[in-house]
């Protein structure tokens, strides 16, 4: 049996390509708008396959927000921090501002208690004075020693109403005892002048009145030992610089309340013979002893030249002595270095000297002086009342000045 293949006629073959969907590139569709270019860039241009153009805009970015609570906690330490500089700094301009007023409370008090020691020296030097005046009467004496008394009086009292800063006040109290010392002893001395004026005994008054200035001379101590010394060491404790304080020296002859000093006072005050044969008997005069030289001690001679080293501290140094019976006071010495166009004059005192006493006075600041050149240093020394000899109270130098 033969079988028979069925044959099917071919089909003719179209031209048509069929149509095959390739999904290789998952892309969202393009969204374009009419008359807007598409937002997507060309892909040769992602990969720098071509030139670039302007760059197109983004949109906006998302702020990044910080985690719920940060910035309200940041903002409370932000103020607390701020608030804890403002306190700090209040403090301290509070502390500056105590510390200015403390240096200035100190300040004005040691100005005042200043003012009250110039006082007192000028009232020091009032009665050394009085003390040393040729031919001043008993009862001149008295007055000028009751007023006196009460300017020592009235600077005392100032001093006890001063308004001392807590720590100075103990130094405070010592300026009244200094103060205080001072009128007791001025009352003193004007007491004993008074009582002693018909005694006979001159050495028993002269050591009287010498027990009443020791008053004077323990105020010099008690201002320096107590309240000088007590001031600063407040004031290094406290830091404050700058702040001067005031010293006050009464006494201005050192030797004034001794026996020594005030027999002779008293014998020349009232008028009562001395052992010499009384007062105004005897010899008067004084006398040069010698010139020195300051720094360096050398002497100078009346009969060679000198050559004087002159430097920034240069000084002579002038001793004079009584030759006499009888105290002189008040004695003037000048140096004069005679040299061209203009000489140099200097003077200075002595405001009392006694008997066999020598004292000595020193001239300074010689800012211009001749150098290289011989010149003449001369001291003369003004003659007391009633001095017969006057040749030896001045003498002349040879001096040639130099620079080491």
């Amino acid at each position: 049996m033969v079988t028979v293949a069925r044959i099917d006629p071919v089909k003719p073959m179209s031209n048509r390509e069929p149509d095959f969907e390739f999904d290789f590139f998952d892309e969202p569709p393009t969204q374009e708008a009419s008359g807007q270019r598409s937002l997507r860039r060309p892909l040769g241009r992602q990969l720098g396959g071509g030139p670039r153009g302007p760059r197109e805009p983004r949109g906006p970015r998302r702020p990044i927000r910080p985690a719920p609570g940060f910035t309200p906690l940041a903002r409370l330490v932000g103020l607390v921090a701020f608030a804890i500089l403002i306190v700090v700094l209040l403090v301290l301009w509070v502390q500056s501002c105590q510390e200015d007023q403390r240096r200035d409370s100190y300040r004005s008090y040691l100005g005042e208690v200043a003012a009250v020691a110039r006082d007192s020296e000028r009232v020091g030097r009032e009665l050394n004075d009085v003390l040393t005046t040729p031919g001043i009467k008993p009862a001149d004496l008295d007055k000028q020693l009751a007023g006196l008394v009460q300017q020592q009086q009235l600077g005392a009292n100032q001093a006890l109403e001063l308004d001392a800063p807590g720590p100075l006040r103990p130094a405070n109290r010592s300026v009244v005892e200094a103060l205080q010392f001072r009128v007791s002893g001025l009352q003193g001395l004007a007491a004993q002048f008074r009582e002693t004026r018909d005694s006979k005994d001159a050495a028993a008054a002269g050591a009287n009145l010498a027990a009443e200035a020791q008053r004077l001379v323990a105020s010099d101590v008690v201002w320096e030992d107590l309240f000088i010394r007590s001031a600063v060491a407040e004031l290094r404790a406290q830091g404050f610089t700058g702040i001067r304080v005031p010293d006050s020296n009464f006494v201005q002859t050192p030797d004034l309340a001794s026996s020594r000093s005030m027999v002779p006072i008293w014998q020349r005050i009232n008028g009562t013979p001395a052992a010499t044969g009384g007062t105004g008997a005897g010899l008067h005069g004084t006398n040069i002893v010698g010139v020195r030289v300051r720094p360096g001690g050398q002497q100078l001679s009346t009969s060679t030249e000198n050559t004087v080293v002159a430097s920034t501290d240069l000084a002579f140094e002038v001793a004079v002595a009584n030759g006499g019976d009888n105290q002189e006071v008040k004695i003037e010495v000048t140096l004069t270095i005679q040299q061209s166009p203009t000489p140099v004059t200097k003077k200075a005192t002595i405001d009392l000297i006694n008997p066999e006493e020598t004292k000595r006075v020193v001239f300074r600041d010689f800012p211009s002086l001749d150098f290289g050149e011989l010149r003449t240093l001369r001291i003369d020394v003004e003659p007391v009342p009633q001095e017969k000899i006057v040749e030896n109270n001045s003498g002349e130098y040879k001096v040639i000045f130099s620079v080491e």
